[in-house]
Protein backbone atom coordinates (compact mmCIF):
# COMPACT_ATOMS: atom_id res chain seq x y z
CA UNK A 1 0.00 0.00 0.00
CA UNK A 2 2.82 2.39 0.92
CA UNK A 3 4.58 1.54 -2.36
CA UNK A 4 1.44 2.40 -4.35
CA UNK A 5 1.12 5.71 -2.48
CA UNK A 6 4.71 6.64 -3.27
CA UNK A 7 4.18 5.70 -6.92
CA UNK A 8 1.13 7.98 -7.14
CA UNK A 9 3.04 10.84 -5.50
CA UNK A 10 5.96 10.46 -7.90
CA UNK A 11 3.63 10.28 -10.90
CA UNK A 12 1.87 13.44 -9.76
CA UNK A 13 5.22 15.17 -9.25
CA UNK A 14 6.32 14.06 -12.72
CA UNK A 15 3.13 15.36 -14.32
CA UNK A 16 3.48 18.65 -12.43
CA UNK A 17 7.02 18.95 -13.71
CA UNK A 18 5.90 18.35 -17.29
CA UNK A 19 3.19 20.96 -16.84
CA UNK A 20 5.76 23.42 -15.53
CA UNK A 21 7.95 22.74 -18.57
CA UNK A 22 5.00 23.50 -20.81
CA UNK A 23 4.17 26.71 -18.94
CA UNK A 24 7.79 27.94 -19.07
CA UNK A 25 8.45 26.72 -22.61
CA UNK A 26 9.57 30.09 -23.95
CA UNK A 27 11.82 30.72 -20.96
CA UNK A 28 13.41 27.27 -21.27
CA UNK A 29 13.90 27.65 -25.04
CA UNK A 30 15.58 31.04 -24.66
CA UNK A 31 17.78 29.87 -21.80
CA UNK A 32 18.71 26.69 -23.68
CA UNK A 33 19.77 28.64 -26.79
CA UNK A 34 21.88 30.98 -24.63
CA UNK A 35 23.44 27.99 -22.87
CA UNK A 36 24.30 26.28 -26.15
CA UNK A 37 25.77 29.47 -27.60
CA UNK A 38 27.95 30.15 -24.55
CA UNK A 39 29.19 26.55 -24.50
CA UNK A 40 29.81 26.53 -28.26
CA UNK A 41 31.83 29.76 -28.20
CA UNK A 42 33.96 28.58 -25.29
CA UNK A 43 34.55 25.09 -26.72
CA UNK A 44 35.49 26.46 -30.15
CA UNK A 45 38.18 28.71 -28.68
CA UNK A 46 39.36 25.97 -26.31
CA UNK A 47 39.79 23.60 -29.26
CA UNK A 48 41.72 26.13 -31.38
CA UNK A 49 43.94 27.10 -28.45
CA UNK A 50 44.34 23.83 -26.55
CA UNK A 51 45.29 21.50 -29.39
CA UNK A 52 48.00 23.77 -30.91
CA UNK A 53 49.35 24.47 -27.43
CA UNK A 54 49.55 20.75 -26.70
CA UNK A 55 51.30 20.15 -30.01
CA UNK A 56 53.74 22.99 -29.32
CA UNK A 57 54.83 21.65 -25.95
CA UNK A 58 55.17 18.15 -27.43
CA UNK A 59 57.84 19.71 -29.67
CA UNK A 60 59.34 22.03 -27.05
CA UNK A 61 59.52 19.60 -24.14
CA UNK A 62 61.26 22.09 -21.83
CA UNK A 63 58.11 24.25 -21.87
CA UNK A 64 55.80 21.34 -21.04
CA UNK A 65 56.15 21.42 -17.22
CA UNK A 66 55.62 25.19 -17.18
CA UNK A 67 52.55 25.17 -19.45
CA UNK A 68 50.97 22.10 -17.85
CA UNK A 69 51.69 23.41 -14.37
CA UNK A 70 50.13 26.81 -15.11
CA UNK A 71 47.01 25.41 -16.79
CA UNK A 72 46.73 22.86 -13.99
CA UNK A 73 46.89 25.65 -11.41
CA UNK A 74 44.08 27.52 -13.19
CA UNK A 75 42.05 24.30 -13.22
CA UNK A 76 42.22 24.05 -9.41
CA UNK A 77 40.54 27.44 -8.88
CA UNK A 78 36.85 27.02 -7.98
CA UNK A 79 34.66 27.84 -10.97
CA UNK A 80 32.49 30.38 -9.14
CA UNK A 81 35.60 32.22 -7.93
CA UNK A 82 36.97 32.23 -11.46
CA UNK A 83 33.82 33.84 -12.82
CA UNK A 84 33.99 36.47 -10.08
CA UNK A 85 37.66 37.10 -10.80
CA UNK A 86 36.81 38.03 -14.39
CA UNK A 87 34.35 40.79 -13.44
CA UNK A 88 36.91 43.55 -12.66
CA UNK A 89 38.59 42.99 -16.03
CA UNK A 90 35.68 42.31 -18.38
CA UNK A 91 32.60 43.46 -16.48
CA UNK A 92 29.51 41.26 -16.35
CA UNK A 93 27.73 39.34 -19.08
CA UNK A 94 28.87 37.06 -21.88
CA UNK A 95 32.50 38.18 -22.27
CA UNK A 96 33.74 37.34 -18.76
CA UNK A 97 31.73 34.11 -18.77
CA UNK A 98 33.26 32.88 -22.04
CA UNK A 99 36.75 34.00 -20.99
CA UNK A 100 36.46 32.09 -17.71
CA UNK A 101 35.14 28.98 -19.46
CA UNK A 102 38.03 29.08 -21.95
CA UNK A 103 40.73 29.43 -19.32
CA UNK A 104 39.11 26.85 -17.07
CA UNK A 105 38.75 24.30 -19.87
CA UNK A 106 42.23 24.50 -21.39
CA UNK A 107 44.08 22.12 -19.09
CA UNK A 108 42.42 18.77 -19.97
CA UNK A 109 42.72 19.37 -23.72
CA UNK A 110 46.32 20.66 -23.58
CA UNK A 111 47.37 17.74 -21.38
CA UNK A 112 45.63 15.09 -23.48
CA UNK A 113 47.04 16.49 -26.72
CA UNK A 114 50.55 16.52 -25.25
CA UNK A 115 50.23 13.02 -23.79
CA UNK A 116 48.64 11.60 -26.93
CA UNK A 117 51.41 12.85 -29.20
CA UNK A 118 54.19 12.03 -26.72
CA UNK A 119 53.04 8.42 -26.37
CA UNK A 120 52.93 7.58 -30.07
CA UNK A 121 54.89 4.37 -30.63
CA UNK A 122 58.49 5.26 -31.43
CA UNK A 123 58.71 2.34 -33.84
CA UNK A 124 55.95 3.87 -35.96
CA UNK A 125 57.74 7.24 -35.91
CA UNK A 126 61.03 5.62 -36.92
CA UNK A 127 59.30 3.78 -39.76
CA UNK A 128 57.78 7.03 -41.03
CA UNK A 129 61.13 8.79 -40.87
CA UNK A 130 62.69 5.86 -42.71
CA UNK A 131 60.22 6.43 -45.55
CA UNK A 132 61.37 10.04 -45.79
CA UNK A 133 58.67 11.85 -43.81
CA UNK A 134 59.46 15.43 -42.84
CA UNK A 135 58.63 16.76 -39.37
CA UNK A 136 55.41 18.31 -40.68
CA UNK A 137 54.39 15.10 -42.50
CA UNK A 138 55.20 13.10 -39.39
CA UNK A 139 52.96 15.30 -37.28
CA UNK A 140 50.12 15.49 -39.82
CA UNK A 141 50.06 11.90 -41.08
CA UNK A 142 51.29 9.86 -38.11
CA UNK A 143 51.33 11.55 -34.72
CA UNK A 144 48.04 13.46 -34.82
CA UNK A 145 46.02 10.55 -36.29
CA UNK A 146 47.42 8.18 -33.66
CA UNK A 147 46.85 10.70 -30.87
CA UNK A 148 43.28 11.55 -31.94
CA UNK A 149 41.53 9.15 -29.52
CA UNK A 150 43.39 10.70 -26.59
CA UNK A 151 42.74 14.22 -27.87
CA UNK A 152 39.02 13.50 -28.32
CA UNK A 153 38.90 11.98 -24.82
CA UNK A 154 40.25 15.27 -23.48
CA UNK A 155 37.78 17.28 -25.54
CA UNK A 156 34.99 15.02 -24.30
CA UNK A 157 35.91 15.83 -20.71
CA UNK A 158 36.12 19.54 -21.50
CA UNK A 159 32.74 19.51 -23.28
CA UNK A 160 30.84 17.90 -20.41
CA UNK A 161 32.59 20.14 -17.90
CA UNK A 162 31.90 23.31 -19.93
CA UNK A 163 28.20 22.50 -20.38
CA UNK A 164 27.90 21.95 -16.64
CA UNK A 165 29.92 24.97 -15.52
CA UNK A 166 28.10 27.29 -17.94
CA UNK A 167 25.18 27.17 -15.48
CA UNK A 168 27.28 29.32 -13.13
CA UNK A 169 27.47 32.02 -15.82
CA UNK A 170 24.01 33.11 -14.67
CA UNK A 171 25.60 34.54 -11.53
CA UNK A 172 27.40 37.17 -13.63
CA UNK A 173 24.50 37.94 -15.96
CA UNK A 174 25.52 35.81 -18.95
CA UNK A 175 22.22 33.93 -19.20
CA UNK A 176 21.80 30.25 -19.93
CA UNK A 177 19.92 27.54 -18.09
CA UNK A 178 21.57 28.65 -14.87
CA UNK A 179 19.17 31.62 -14.78
CA UNK A 180 16.25 29.22 -14.30
CA UNK A 181 18.12 27.31 -11.59
CA UNK A 182 19.07 30.56 -9.87
CA UNK A 183 15.48 31.77 -10.05
CA UNK A 184 14.29 28.50 -8.53
CA UNK A 185 16.80 28.81 -5.69
CA UNK A 186 15.93 32.43 -4.88
CA UNK A 187 12.18 31.71 -4.92
CA UNK A 188 12.47 28.40 -3.01
CA UNK A 189 10.92 26.54 -5.96
CA UNK A 190 12.47 23.02 -6.34
CA UNK A 191 10.42 22.14 -9.47
CA UNK A 192 11.75 25.26 -11.21
CA UNK A 193 15.29 24.23 -10.29
CA UNK A 194 14.64 20.90 -12.03
CA UNK A 195 13.31 22.72 -15.09
CA UNK A 196 16.77 24.28 -15.46
CA UNK A 197 18.84 21.35 -14.23
CA UNK A 198 17.30 18.57 -16.32
CA UNK A 199 18.14 20.15 -19.73
CA UNK A 200 21.73 20.75 -18.54
CA UNK A 201 22.06 17.09 -17.58
CA UNK A 202 20.53 15.93 -20.88
CA UNK A 203 22.86 18.20 -22.87
CA UNK A 204 25.91 16.90 -21.01
CA UNK A 205 24.87 13.25 -21.38
CA UNK A 206 24.11 13.67 -25.10
CA UNK A 207 27.45 15.37 -25.79
CA UNK A 208 29.28 12.73 -23.75
CA UNK A 209 27.57 9.91 -25.63
CA UNK A 210 28.23 11.34 -29.09
CA UNK A 211 31.87 12.13 -28.35
CA UNK A 212 32.23 8.68 -26.78
CA UNK A 213 31.11 7.10 -30.06
CA UNK A 214 33.60 9.29 -31.95
CA UNK A 215 36.37 8.36 -29.52
CA UNK A 216 35.74 4.62 -29.96
CA UNK A 217 35.68 4.97 -33.75
CA UNK A 218 38.97 6.89 -33.73
CA UNK A 219 40.48 4.31 -31.40
CA UNK A 220 39.74 1.55 -33.91
CA UNK A 221 41.15 3.76 -36.68
CA UNK A 222 44.36 4.49 -34.76
CA UNK A 223 44.84 0.79 -34.05
CA UNK A 224 44.64 0.24 -37.80
CA UNK A 225 47.31 2.89 -38.35
CA UNK A 226 49.66 1.47 -35.74
CA UNK A 227 49.16 -2.04 -37.20
CA UNK A 228 50.57 -0.78 -40.48
CA UNK A 229 47.45 -0.62 -42.62
CA UNK A 230 47.86 3.18 -42.79
CA UNK A 231 49.56 5.45 -43.57
CA UNK A 232 50.94 4.23 -46.90
CA UNK A 233 54.36 5.32 -48.19
CA UNK A 234 52.56 7.52 -50.72
CA UNK A 235 50.78 9.32 -47.89
CA UNK A 236 53.82 10.13 -45.79
CA UNK A 237 56.67 10.07 -48.26
CA UNK A 238 58.10 13.17 -49.91
CA UNK A 239 56.15 12.51 -53.10
CA UNK A 240 52.90 12.46 -51.16
CA UNK A 241 53.40 15.78 -49.39
CA UNK A 242 50.64 18.35 -49.81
Amino acid sequence: MLYMYKEVISMEAFLDLLNLFAQRRELVTQALSQHLWLSFMALTVIMFLGIPLGIMISRLRKLAPLVLGFTGFLYTIPALAFFGFMIPFLGIGVRPAVAALIIYGLMPLVRNTYVGISEVDKAVIDAARGMGATNWQLLRDVEIPLALPTIVAGFRTVTVMTISITTIAAFIGAGGLGTIILRGITTYNPPLILVGAIPVALLALTADGLLGLLERGLLRYSKGLSAGRKPSPQAIGPAGSA
